[in-house]
Formats: structure tokens, C-alpha cells, sequence
């Protein structure tokens, strides 16, 4: 019917995200925001799913917000857990508040835990990597299906979701962070985008989110001849890397370093060790994040471990 077409297209995006990943317990992270509580009220009408609101305590009234939002989902028949989270750490609020509620969510549940992120996230996420030149991973956004994190809503507009919170009868929250001009995110999505639009006459979210998807298949692509390589130079000699294109290189290096537990690797970081293979001039290690060294020695990329 009509009047219940924005909740059809969500649950349409749940499905279709369902039918793609292994069976198993299904939990939503709840904000209380209209993206959330649809994608809840859309999860909740294919399989059981449980909602987990994880109050941050930044605001006046956070328990009473998540108290909330528990409360509109028992409306249909959805069970609510709420976490409370201490937000520390580096990286400034934001960073510290995200890094807080992902560990909250992997806590709370073992198995898919869906996201209510969308097209227009998703846009402002590509922009931002752009921004601070990050890289291509950062440009190509976010996957709809990164265990243990799926998000079925990054082809849908946040106008959907709160159409679909109109026809369910929720009342979404309103965050204040999300119109406070002191976070960058917020000026993307209410000063940058809009004049984008103006300026090149609409569809830049959509644009962005669709450059983001053909990136994402060219890392793919990628990474899948970086596995190849590695596998076939499990001892990292320098004379079977140096053919290859620095591209290709600096992913093998990438999970190379992952591997051996190196945390926070930058693209400064990639090129400097791909210095030791493709600019070698006897030059010293590479320290990386967390005190690990990359050093060359005897023909082979080496990683030694903090304290040594």
C-alpha cells in the first residue's frame, strides 16, 4: 500500500542484504535516529533481531534518549539492550565516542550486527576521504557487508528512513551533534553538499556514493593479486618485489604488516616501507605505529617487534 511504500523499500535493502549472509543472530545498533529505528522496525519484520542502544553519556538526558528508543521499538515487539559506554581515548570526541560504541556492539553480540548508515553517509564519508587525502580506501566508503557489520541502507536517502519512521509511527531523536558546525561531518552535510548540488545541478550523494562502488571493485581487484603475490613470497625477498608496480606492492606490504600486528597504518606509512624495495639507497628502518621497526636486511623486508 501507499502509505507504507519508504518502510517496503527499507525492508527491500534488509532482504536483500539478508539473503547475501550467513545465517545466524541478527542485532541492530538503535541511535534512536529515524535511519536506525526504520532499519529495526525493517530487520523485525524478516527474522528475530535484538536492538542494542549504546548510551554514550556526552549529553544531558542520554539515559532517558535511549530509554526512549527502547520504548518506541517495544512497540513492535523489539527487544532493546541497553550499554552504557565510558568515551576515552585519542582521537578527539568523535573518534573516541565511535571507537567506544563499535567495541560496545562486538561485545554485545556475537554475529551480524546491522548499521543505519545510508546513501548520504556514505556520500559525506567519500568526501571526507578526499578531503584529507587518506587514500583510496577512504574514498571508496563503505562496504554494505563487512563482518561482523553490515549496512543495508547505503543505497537508500535519509528522507526514506524518515518517511518510514511517518508510516511506522515512530518519533526519531534528533541528535544535537548531527547540527553542531564544529564537526566537520555536519558542515559536509549542511553547508558542502547542498551547494554541490546547487552548483552541479543535483545528484552529487548519488554520484559520490556510485564512485565509491566502482573503487571499492577496483581495491578488490587489487588486493586480490596482492594475496596472489604474497602467497608465492612468503619471505618477503626484495628481488620478487621490486617487479611488481608500486600499487601492488604497497597492499602485499599493507597486510604483510597487518599480519605481523602492526596497528594504524597510514598511506606515509606504506610508502616509506615500499622505500626500502623500490628507492633503496642502504637507507635505516621505518618505524611504524605501535614501536614495530621495517627495516631491509639480506635481501628480504623484515619487521621487527616493539622492544627490539
Amino acid at each position: 500500500m501507499a502509505s507504507s511504500s519508504a518502510t517496503l523499500t527499507v525492508r527491500k535493502a534488509v532482504k536483500d542484504l539478508l539473503s547475501t549472509t550467513p545465517s545466524g543472530p541478527v542485532a541492530v545498533a538503535v541511535s534512536g535516529g529515524a535511519d536506525s529505528l526504520a532499519l529495526a522496525a525493517a530487520t523485525a519484520m524478516l527474522t528475530d533481531v535484538t536492538a542494542l542502544i549504546v548510551d554514550h553519556g556526552l549529553q544531558d538526558g542520554s539515559a532517558e534518549t535511549a530509554e526512549r528508543a527502547a520504548g518506541q521499538l517495544k512497540t513492535r515487539d523489539i527487544q532493546a539492550k541497553i550499554i552504557k559506554v565510558d568515551v576515552t581515548g585519542r582521537g578527539g570526541m568523535e573518534a573516541a565516542a565511535r571507537r567506544a560504541r563499535y567495541q560496545a556492539l562486538r561485545a554485545a553480540h556475537d554475529g551480524l550486527i546491522l548499521l543505519g548508515h545510508t546513501l548520504d553517509d556514505q556520500a559525506e564519508t567519500v568526501l571526507l576521504g578526499l578531503g584529507r587525502g587518506s587514500g583510496p580506501r577512504s574514498i571508496a566508503g563503505m562496504r554494505a557487508y563487512d563482518p561482523p557489520w553490515g549496512r543495508p541502507l547505503l543505497k537508500i536517502r535519509r528522507t526514506v528512513t524518515l518517511q518510514a519512521c511517518a508510516e511506522l509511527g515512530f518519533e526519531p531523536w534528533s541528535d544535537p551533534h548531527n547540527s553542531d558546525p564544529a564537526f566537520t561531518r555536519v558542515r559536509l552535510r549542511h553547508d558542502v553538499i547542498p551547494l554541490m548540488e546547487e552548483v552541479l545541478q543535483g545528484g552529487v550523494a548519488g554520484a559520490l556514493a556510485r564512485t565509491a562502488d566502482q573503487l571499492r571493485e577496483d581495491l578488490d581487484a587489487l588486493d586480490a593479486l596482492a594475496v596472489k603475490i604474497r602467497q608465492d613470497n612468503e619471505n618477503m625477498l626484495v628481488a620478487d618485489l621490486r617487479p611488481h608496480p608500486p600499487a601492488l606492492r604497497r597492499r602485499v606490504i599493507r597486510s604483510w604488516l597487518i599480519q605481523a600486528g602492526v596497528p594504524e597504518l597510514t598511506d606515509g606509512h606504506l610508502r616509506s616501507v615500499d622505500a626500502l624495495v623500490g628507492e633503496w639507497r642502504g637507507q635505516g628502518g621505518v618505524w611504524l605505529p605501535g614501536g614495530f621497526v621495517a627495516c631491509r636486511s639480506h635481501g628480504r623486508l623484515c619487521v621487527q617487534p616493539p622492544g627490539q
